[in-house]
């Protein structure tokens, strides 16, 4: 498997932990009852819970856009240093992101999220190259 295949599968692994600490942290503020129910009525998630939501949907979007990278990098046979460099920064960045945004951390989340970002850029257009 190529290392950005690696990271792929590491970073859907990332996303389940995400969802995982999300449902928990979730489901503790809106209760059994509320969770176990069809949610007509919406709850707005508040503090950690709805920070954790909110970081989970963010990792949809952009894995989305790195899942992309990677197949053009697969299925293009045009891995090399800087994909794989790049696929690894992703991963990093996607770590270091969660708890960054748990945390409040700012202006350091929106860095963390640029830096993933232009690693899902550069494996995109290093194929075309």
């Amino acid at each position: 498997m190529t290392a950005e295949l690696t990271a792929l599968s590491l970073a859907a692994l990332l996303q389940a932990l995400q969802f995982a600490a999300y449902s928990i942290t979730a489901n503790r503020q809106v209760g059994p009852r509320y969770a176990m129910s069809p949610r007509d009525e919406p709850r707005q998630l508040t503090g950690a819970a709805g920070r954790l939501q909110r970081a989970l949907t963010n990792h949809f979007e952009g894995l989305i856009l790195f899942t992309i990278a990677v197949v053009v990098v697969t299925l293009s046979d045009r891995s090399n240093a800087i994909t794989q460099m790049a696929a690894w920064v992703y991963l990093g960045a996607r770590v270091l992101y969660v708890p960054a945004y748990v945390f409040g951390l700012s202006p350091w989340r929106s860095l963390i999220w640029f830096v993933g970002f232009l690693a899902t850029l550069a494996m995109l257009v290093m194929p075309l190259m």
